[in-house]
Formats: C-alpha cells, structure tokens, sequence
C-alpha cells in the first residue's frame, strides 16, 4: 500500500522506532511543538512499538499525533498477530533470542485498535519537498526487515532503490528506518536518510536517541533527550529486563552481533 503525502512546503520532523517508549516519544513530540511542526510535518518509518514497555500509551501517543507512519515489520507482525518480531535478526543471533522477550510483551498488551491501526499503515509513503520527491519506507522494498547499514556497499543502495522506483515511480531521495542508525548516504540516484530512531541510543555510549529535521531541501541529525531513567524503570516493572532497560541507560546495546564489524564498539562513540 502506497500513501501519498502531496506536497510539504515547511520543514518535516522525520523519526524512527518510538519502541514502546512513551518517555522518548513525549519528548520528540515537546520537539514538534517547540519548533512548531504539528502532525501534517511529521513522518515516522516506523516500529512504533518494540522493546519498551508502554506499548498503549506510545501507540496512542503517535496516532494523536496526526504523524504519517510506515509501516514497519513490527506493525505488520503485530498487527497479524505473528508469534514473532520478523525483525531479521540472524537465527539464534542474541538479538533474536531477546527479542522473545519484549515481543511476547508487546503483542499482549497491543489491543485490537491498535492491531487494527498497524494493519492500516501504509508500505510506503511518499511526498514534494522544495522540488524534490522522496520515498519513505522501513528497512528495504525486497524486505521490509533487511538492515541498510551506512557502511553497505554502493549494490545494496542501488538494488533497494530500483525496487523503491518500480513501487512508486522516479524519487531523489529515499528515507528509511530500521538498523537502528542514523546516517547520510550520498548514492549515484540520490540520498539515503536515515534519521535514526527515538526509542533506543545508537550504540555509541549516550543515552540520547535520534531524529531528523528535513528542512530547504536538507536534513539534519538531532540528538534527542528525554527521561531515559523513566523508561529502564517502566520496563523493568514490566519485567522487561533482557538487556535493553540497561541498553536505555548505558548506551549500549546489549548484544552487537547484528552490527557490521566496522560498526560495532568504539568507532560509534564520536557518532
């Protein structure tokens, strides 16, 4: 399914995977009306719900928002009600053994409106910025759950990207979602942005998550900070305490064995 935003003129707010923290999604939302963005400038790649533990309340959060939502594999598993994340974690990985965990949580505490509101968000999104076209999806168009990662080889853009134009027609640029990262590719057809997502830091030691700005035709990365102490707390009530409550805190995921080699540790600390 294919949404089409029109034309936005002013600035966009662009931002990925809330996960099920309300502490981190009412903190962006604070953002959109400090800059004075309502839900019309604001597009999310989606996993709106994930590792965290308000998994209600981040849902309600973003659909009162008014915010355009892709959706991701999350949506899609959850909303069909699947008895796992389809997150594309390697079998046995320890990302896909914790996953276990939070998925279980978030597929009983999803009620059937929100099931029903996943189930209704669209593959692909696409919109008019300052003369431009861009293409909003999650993780890839050949899967909705594959790892774009920004040091991939120039293929992996291009094959993601033919596959974003035979969906939709000719873009300038791509936004997507899913690893967890945010960065810039300059590509031959044209940028690959990630904006990062808002539910977890990105591996690199700060407790401060991501979002990005998309304003004249550029985007800029901003680091978000919310109450990161709330959100461990909420979890471990919740009995949420595979590794992502501390992963909030300390910065760092709990496992690195979904991360290219070249990306894991200390090179993402100046990040």
């Amino acid at each position: 399914m294919l949404r089409d935003l029109g034309v936005i003129n002013g600035p966009v707010l662009l931002f990925g995977g809330p996960y099920s923290n309300a502490q981190a999604t009412r903190a962006l939302l604070a953002e959109a009306a400090a800059r004075g963005l309502g839900g019309a400038q604001m597009i999310c790649t989606g996993d709106v719900v994930a590792y965290g533990a308000a998994v209600r309340t981040t849902v309600e959060l973003i659909r009162t928002s008014g915010a355009a939502v892709v959706a991701g594999n999350c949506e899609q598993q959850l909303g069909a009600a699947a008895e796992e994340c389809g997150c594309g974690f390697e079998p046995g990985s320890t990302c896909d053994l914790l996953s276990a965990g939070w998925y279980a949580h978030a597929r009983d505490q999803a009620d059937a409106a929100a099931k029903a509101w996943m189930l209704a968000c669209p593959d692909m999104i696409v919109f008019r910025h300052q003369g431009a076209r861009y293409a909003v999806i999650h993780g890839g168009v050949t899967d909705v759950a594959r790892f774009v990662w920004p040091s991939d080889a120039d293929a992996v853009f291009e094959a993601e990207w033919q596959e974003v134009e035979a969906a939709a027609g000719p873009v300038d640029h791509v936004i997507a979602g899913h690893c967890g990262l945010a960065f810039i590719r300059e590509t031959p057809q044209g940028r690959w942005i990630n904006p990062g997502v808002i539910g977890m830091p990105p591996n690199d030691g700060r407790q401060q998550t991501r979002y990005g700005i998309l304003d004249g035709g550029e985007v800029t990365i901003h680091r978000l900070r919310y109450d990161a102490d709330g959100a461990a707390a909420e979890m471990r009530r919740a009995a949420l305490t595979q590794g992502y409550d501390g992963a909030l805190l300390s910065g760092y995921w709990p496992s690195e064995d979904i991360l290219p080699e070249d990306l894991r540790g200390p090179s993402l600390a100046s990040g």
